[in-house]
């Protein structure tokens, strides 16, 4: 703890002097998992927090671990494992950060229990924009005070509320406590075939309700193959059923296992007897999206053409198939500009709708289903809102939240977009315009196309946001609002798709490039967390 002390109190006093000279700054945390395209700083000054990486304490007792922000969720499941414990949320790619899963919006295949990352988070230190140092911790905003320490805590309630998912806008956060749960050995991974779209949605649902699932979550390959994947932990593994694993360059891609285990299948209402299953080490299965980053990796094929995609090739190239290298060189090459990121949170009752509309009209596939706790409003995490008539409900809005499915369908489209710039736009636009008319909201961490009056319309207006900016000065300090982080710069787009760098291959090239000067590779091919047998 000395150590971080000592980081903290040099992260405060260089906040604390731009704050006294009103000078903007930018946070530096070492790496990113967005996909938005690299914004240019007019900025020159940096608050570096990227020392900040280091799992502190776990304690058994309570289940819980001290875990600075910069620590990737490979380290930190690595770490809690030796305790026999694991947090009950893990995003799915390993370079992703304790502190990006509460600034930004994480929920991933256990969060239909769990909800999102945040809400496994006890408490969060936090440096605020004039330099203080306070912990906000989860609670009743609304909550009435009898006392100035009561108050205090209900100010940092609504802190802890409004810094989750605000991407770093009312302060930096320096320290989280998270709740942990017991780790098992094997997770039982059972791959549920579904026959059309509508049937993969409705089973999704119904397991969510299984209590003995800790995860959930689907693809629909087509609109007549689609996969429910259930995971339950356990440490019984029948002596005859071989450990899958996901992690070795030998090993298959996920998604291609589930395609192929489930690709002459029967519709596991027709046949539920012959429902195949896995038996995957535990933290193979919380990164077993990792190689190929689900299924985006193949684009790097569909992008050179002249590779043949096989065994061979996968083998190959793996080290760059790994999501951190990807990330590398997405952004190097400037593809992020004309490739589609987009997550969305639907309703139940309108994702089928959703789904004929992106095949209609992007013919993307496949798409990842995840299911996660509504939550809501006022949040900057993605909520639903089934439009009347859907639901047997007689009109929703913000004053009749209660009535309002508390479970929600996280859609995730990625893939192509049309290779003119204009078209690119006008396709994204079209899809935030019908998933709005769905009753869903995007996930902020990709591309964000929306006008400012549309985006904070979505969120009920700004003025929660605003007193919060106010209440910790975030506004008097120069910081940049939600909607200025994540709006998508048209221009830089633009540029990113001309010149040298626009021209295929030369893009990609520069990109591979540049995830090689990373070195990210070698955080893949020494990780502790991979299986190395009984």
């Amino acid at each position: 703890m000395e150590r971080h002390r000592a980081l903290l109190k040099t992260i405060s006093k260089t906040v604390q002097e731009f704050y006294a000279a009103r000078e903007p700054y930018r946070i530096f945390h070492g790496s990113t998992n967005s996909t938005r395209p690299t914004q240019a700083h007019a900025r020159s000054r940096v608050v570096d927090i990227s020392a900040l990486r280091n799992v502190l304490s776990v304690d058994t007792a309570a289940r819980t671990a001290l875990v600075e922000p910069n620590v990737p969720m490979d380290a930190l499941v690595s770490h809690t494992l030796k305790y026999g414990l694991v947090p009950p949320v893990v995003m799915e790619f390993p370079g992703i950060t304790a502190g990006g899963g509460f600034a930004g919006t994480a929920g991933e295949s256990s969060s239909f229990q769990h909800g999102f990352f945040d809400d496994t988070v006890r408490s969060v230190e936090m440096v605020l924009p004039d330099g203080e140092v306070v912990t906000a911790r989860p609670g009743s905003a609304a909550a009435a005070a009898t006392s100035s320490a009561d108050t205090q805590q209900q100010q940092h309630a609504s802190l802890f509320r409004g810094a989750a998912g605000a991407v770093g806008t009312l302060g930096v956060t320096t320290l989280l406590e998270l709740n942990l749960v017991q780790a098992r050995k094997f997770v039982r991974t059972r791959y549920q075939r579904t026959s059309s779209v509508a049937e993969a949605v409705a089973l999704v649902k119904e397991e969510t309700k299984n209590t003995a699932n800790d995860y959930v979550d689907g693809i629909l390959f087509s609109k007549t193959h689609g996969v429910v994947i259930t995971g339950q932990m356990t440490d019984d593994k029948p002596a005859s059923a071989p450990v899958q694993t996901f992690s070795r360059a030998s090993d298959p891609w996920f998604y291609m296992h589930v395609q192929e285990r489930t690709q002459r299948g029967k519709a596991a209402a027709t046949a539920p007897s012959t429902v195949p299953e896995d038996y995957v080490p535990l933290a193979e299965y919380l990164f077993r999206y990792d190689r190929a980053g689900f299924w985006v990796g193949r684009a790097g094929w569909r992008y050179f053409k002249v590779v043949p995609f096989n065994r061979f090739t996968r083998w190959f190239l793996d080290d760059f198939m790994h999501t951190r290298m990807l990330y590398r060189a997405l952004h190097g090459s400037g593809e992020s500009a004309r490739f589609i990121v987009q997550d969305v949170a639907m309703p139940f009752a309108t994702t089928e709708k959703l789904v004929d509309y992106t095949a209609a009209e992007l013919d993307i596939w496949p798409l990842w289903l995840c299911p996660l706790k509504r939550r809501a409003p006022p949040t900057f995490h993605p909520y639903t809102t089934t439009p009347a008539g859907l639901n047997g409900k007689q009109g929703q809005g913000h004053g009749q939240e209660e009535e309002e499915d508390p479970m929600m369908l996280n859609v995730g489209v990625w893939g192509w977009g049309p290779a003119k710039h204009e078209a690119f736009v006008t396709a994204n636009r079209a899809l935030e315009a019908k998933v709005k008319e769905l009753g869903g909201m995007k996930w902020l961490y990709a591309h964000t196309y929306y006008d400012e009056p549309e985006f904070w319309e979505m969120y009920g207006g700004r003025g929660w946001y605003d007193e919060l900016r106010r209440t910790y000065k975030a506004d008097q300090a120069g910081l940049p609002s939600v909607y200025d982080k994540v709006k998508v710069d048209l221009d830089k787009i633009k540029e990113q798709r001309t010149g040298l760098k626009g021209v295929r291959p030369f893009g990609g090239l520069y990109g591979i490039w540049k995830s090689i000067q990373s070195k990210d590779y070698l955080l893949h091919r020494n990780a502790e967390w991979k299986w190395k047998g009984e």
